[in-house]
């Protein structure tokens, strides 16, 4: 529940009243061109100067959906190169598919105090088709500099009416000026949400508008042709606004596009002339019993194709436990995922089965079959992945994943067995995205917690000698349970070992690693657990008779994570963790204690996490243990500035020296 009432905080209501700027395109000012920074944002590395577009009806052509789209932007450094790429994706189902093209695409740069004008070519627009269900369509700018303008428009249109196309007033990076305009004629009535926020104001008005339609009609003597007429009204909802601050990413957040300023329609009903009403306002419930009814059950209730496999693996197995893990097991050593995520089987059970592939939808509804054969109570559990984002308004498209939930006596137990790493409860973090929907056979449904409540637990030893040259000599061992392990496994699994270490001695400079060795990286029951041996000669300093060392030597944190003034989105660590380093010290020969850092216990508001620091020093030995605990996963905003000065200091702490004099 926490969760969802973090989420609910940032969603706002629309508002009422407009303002309006004209902004033409090919009008380039030389004033433009010579602006050096962002005038309320210096730092900014590009910035929209206008943004606007507007949705209309094609409905003599089908009831397409047309949206037009006028940008211009201003590139300040070279950091800002990147967004001189941009990227629309095309959508397809069955037959229908939209289309876009690009027009009046130009980058502008001062040249001798002239502007110069650079056209995109066709080399510069690239088609990349994804899969078979999206087309992917990217222009690329010539002649890019510090302080080019570029411009472009783009029509879109589509035949999928269901949804408008989400309009975002915020990005990352500053917009001067953004304008949205719906016209949508009587027939269809949208809901409309914004997200974010901030507000757009907004002006609405209405105009009478006229299809004329030619019709042949049959007489027995011929075809006639009559025309008729259909007056209806548009209505036109303007939505502006202006000096809109970027919204950056930082650390620890699943998706910023959730919290990102924009506006979203959804089809709520149709009611053409003489022709019944048709009501498409719905509610989760009703969408996932429709799912689960229409594009489950067919799937869930084959069973041969996989019968044979099943009796085989599950010879002389009993333990429903057991039945679970190696019908897990199974299913992920045999198929393969192709990348390909939605609910919708792309191939069909059977067929991806056969062949070893599928979609996610394919692979964990043959999980989910198998396990009801087996006789385990478990059912689907669909949800939206951190790149779809959190499904503000109750729509089909709001998901595009599904899991297997298994129930079992110590709860809901989640598996997915697209991802050969994943192990139960240990879920890929495309799919830990605060809430699914687990859907029962009757169809009936409930929300569910996808967010891991065990803390996932990284333990760090480190044995080390401090040399009268100044060189620290030890052993280190980490040991990486659960996401931790999994998070290594997917990051260096395959990676070649040299090029490993090389990544961690360039991370650690002075840091020389030798006798290397992991254990347990392909048995995922186990954590990881990595030993080497090690030399550093850029931790210990030498001031005339005394000697400063790090106490956390180089696993120390050094920056804060957490560096805007103020965060108006939730922090997102993903899952509840525990980081714990236990380092021994051997001090050099002729060395004693002068020094060590003050033990410290902090505590985060609302038992979120905590931080203990003790240190102590008997004889020639130091020992320290330092451990951190997050036990949410995710942290309102309203939190942020305790977390950050949380952190502050506890770098300051990881940071302190210990003192050693001649003794």
């Amino acid at each position: 529940m926490r969760k969802k009432l973090v989420f609910q905080t940032i969603v706002l209501l629309l508002s009422i009243s407009a303002f309006s700027q004209k902004f033409d395109l090919g009008k380039v000012s030389v004033e433009e061109l010579k602006q050096a920074e962002h005038p309320k944002d210096p730092k900014a590395e590009a910035a929209i100067l206008y943004k606007k577009g507007r949705t209309y009806f094609d409905i003599l052509n089908g009831n397409k959906v047309v949206t037009e789209v006028e940008i211009r932007l201003k590139i300040y450094k070279k950091e800002g190169y990147d967004w001189a790429t941009f990227v629309i994706d095309n959508y397809i189902n069955n037959n229908l598919k939209e289309n876009v093209a690009f027009s009046n695409a130009y980058t502008y740069n001062l040249v001798d105090g002239k502007i110069e004008k650079t056209k995109l070519k066709n080399e510069g627009i690239f088609v990349e088709k994804l899969n078979d269900y999206k087309e992917r369509n990217k222009i690329v700018f010539p002649n890019v500099k510090e302080l080019s303008v570029i411009e472009f428009k783009y029509v879109q249109e589509s035949p999928f009416i269901g949804t408008l196309c989400d309009w975002s007033f915020q990005m990352g990076i500053p917009v001067n000026y953004s304008e949205y305009v719906t016209q949508i004629p009587e027939f269809f009535i949208y809901k409309s949400q914004m997200k974010g926020t901030l507000i757009p104001k907004m002006d609405k008005t209405s105009k009478g508008q006229t299809i004329q339609k030619k019709e042949k009609e049959n007489t027995g003597y011929g075809f006639v042709t009559s025309q008729t007429s259909q007056s209806y009204q548009e209505f036109i909802n303007t939505y502006t606004l202006k000096d809109i601050p970027a919204m950056a990413d930082e650390s620890y957040i699943n998706n910023i596009n959730n919290y990102r300023s924009a506006i979203l329609h959804e089809l709520m009903s149709i009611k053409y002339p003489n022709q019944p009403y048709k009501d498409y306002s719905t509610d989760w419930a009703t969408i996932v019993r429709d799912i689960y009814l229409g594009d489950f059950g067919s799937q869930l209730g084959k069973r041969s194709y996989f019968e044979d496999d099943l009796a085989a693996i599950l010879k002389g197995v009993t333990n429903p436990d057991e039945k679970i893990t190696t019908v897990f097991n199974f299913v992920k050593s045999r198929m393969n995922w192709n990348e390909v995520v939605g609910y919708y089987c792309e191939k069909g059970v059977r067929t991806a089965y056969k062949e070893k592939v599928g979609n996610t939808a394919d692979i964990n509804l043959i999980l989910v079959a198998m396990l009801r054969e087996a006789g385990i109570d478990v059912n689907p559990i669909l949800l939206s992945t951190r790149n779809n984002g959190i499904a503000l308004l109750p729509n089909r498209n709001a998901y595009n994943y599904v899991i297997a939930g298994v129930q079992t006596a110590k709860g809901l137990v989640f598996l997915d067995a697209t991802d050969k790493i994943a192990t139960p409860n240990v879920l890929p973090l495309r799919a830990l995205n605060w809430f699914g929907r687990i859907v029962r056979k009757d169809g009936t449904s409930d929300d569910v917690e996808l967010v891991p409540t065990n803390l996932s637990k990284n333990v760090t030893n480190i044995m080390a000698t401090i040399g009268s040259d100044g060189v620290l000599k030890g052993m280190y061992r980490e040991q990486q349970f659960d996401y931790f392990a999994y998070l290594y496994r997917r990051a260096y699994g395959n990676i070649d070992e040299e090029k490993y270490l090389e990544k961690i001695e360039k991370e650690h400079p002075g840091l020389q690693i030798e006798s290397y060795k992991v254990a347990n990286k392909a048995d995922l029951t186990k954590p990881v657990v990595e030993d080497y041996n090690f030399t550093h000669d850029g931790i210990v300093e030498k001031i005339g008779d005394k000697i400063y060392i790090d106490p956390m030597v180089f696993v120390a944190k050094t920056q804060n994570p957490f560096k805007q003034d103020k965060r108006e989105y939730p922090i997102d660590f993903s899952f509840p963790h525990q980081e714990k380093y236990m380092i021994n010290l051997t001090l050099p020969e002729g060395y004693v204690v002068e020094s060590v850092p003050e033990a410290i216990s902090m505590f985060m508001e609302e038992d979120m996490g905590s931080y203990n620091f003790n240190i102590t020093a008997s004889g020639n030995k130091i020992q320290l243990v330092a451990t951190l605990d997050i036990k949410w996963s995710l942290i309102p905003a309203t939190h942020y500035e305790g977390l950050k000065n949380f952190y502050k200091a506890m770098i300051e702490k990881e940071t302190e020296k210990i003192v050693l004099k001649k003794a």
